[in-house]
């Protein structure tokens, strides 16, 4: 995906819509037969990417890389691609116009480039704030400094969630026991569901990358999932909630789940300001989606932190840092602070 900043201003400008128009998005599903259908909220509006594109064009960014704290008003926000750039836009974009009532701060939405990603540009300063997994977040520790402002709120309650191995419905793989020799798809390699969740998993079981006929990324939970149901790999390692929705349609089956393991949050530039992060933090902790700010997002709950934000600190990911250094995500040496 090209790199595009989003603003409500800029979206009623290209399209000619109004913001409740925009946040009828259609999620693009793929176009063959053998795709898993996606999540349909309505035929309003396509944002296509001719139109991501015109908004890459008509907008140009400045940000500070100064590497003084951050005082502008106009913050930039990054994440992890989950599902489609479309469905993604349509659940962040009413979430920032909260954060803008709550803070006093502009936000403008900022999807990754494709020879970058969320880790870099919040490092470089390309964005001041990303909703990313345990694995973006120890990466983005271990290389810029960022900060964990906040874990996501599962619908127990909790900031955790699984990992699961899916296979299609009429699939001989029963277990995952069975994956050796098996074609298996990732999501994204920056991925905590995605990919070192999956991988811990394997290696509990003592099956290696190598010992798979093939592997390969897809770039995000809901490719990995259409790689399954379209025959081109075997097993597919995702997160459980979408795991879920689809099995319920009876589109795939989970054969295997991992335990709990920290959730996927908000993470912030060391280069904002202290009082900055505080107000952000202030508001996160806020921040209600089940009760008084339910009326204006946009199907929140489909996203990893359904019940909203708890706080976080750098000790919750302490088990998946070893896991990322045993893995080799992370080098041993590349932080010498040790988690508190």
């Amino acid at each position: 995906m090209r790199t595009v900043v989003i603003s409500r201003s800029n979206i009623h400008h290209i399209l000619g819509v109004s913001l409740t128009i925009f946040f009828s998005l259609l999620i693009i599903s793929c176009d063959t037969s053998e795709d898993i259908p996606v999540q349909h909220i309505s035929d309003d509006k396509i944002l296509s990417d001719s139109q991501l594109e015109q908004m890459q064009q008509s907008q140009r960014i400045h940000h500070a890389r100064d590497g003084q704290p951050h005082e502008h008003k106009t913050i930039y926000f990054g994440f992890d691609l989950r599902a489609s750039p479309q469905e993604d836009a349509a659940q962040y974009l009413p979430f920032l116009k909260y954060l803008e009532s709550a803070t006093g701060y502009s936000f403008k939405l900022h999807f990754t480039s494709k020879n970058s990603s969320a880790v870099e540009e919040l490092g470089n300063g390309t964005t001041y704030l990303a909703a990313i997994g345990a694995t973006s977040f120890l990466e983005a520790q271990s290389k810029y400094d960022a900060i964990s402002l906040a874990r996501g709120l599962n619908n127990q309650n909790k900031a955790e969630y699984q990992s699961v191995f899916v296979v299609s419905p009429n699939s001989k793989i029963k277990s995952i026991d069975d994956i050796a020799g098996k074609r298996l798809a990732f999501g994204s390699i920056d991925s905590t569901q995605g990919h070192l969740i999956p991988r811990i998993m394997l290696s509990e079981k003592g099956i290696s990358l190598n010992q798979l006929r093939k592997y390969d990324y897809t770039g995000s939970h809901q490719n990995c999932a259409e790689a399954v149901v379209s025959g081109k790999f075997d097993v597919c390692g995702m997160q459980d909630q979408l795991a879920k929705k689809l099995a319920s349609e009876n589109l795939i089956k989970i054969i295997h789940t991992s335990k709990y393991y920290p959730s996927s949050g908000i993470a912030a530039s060391k280069h904002l300001s202290t009082e900055t992060l505080k107000k952000i933090k202030l508001a996160l902790l806020e921040f209600d989606p089940k009760g008084k700010h339910k009326q204006d997002l946009f199907h929140w709950e489909r996203t990893e932190m359904p019940l909203g934000f708890t706080d976080a600190s750098e000790n919750d990911y302490a088990d998946l840092k070893q896991w990322s250094i045993k893995l080799g995500f992370l080098k041993p040496d590349v932080r010498q602070e040790k988690i508190k």
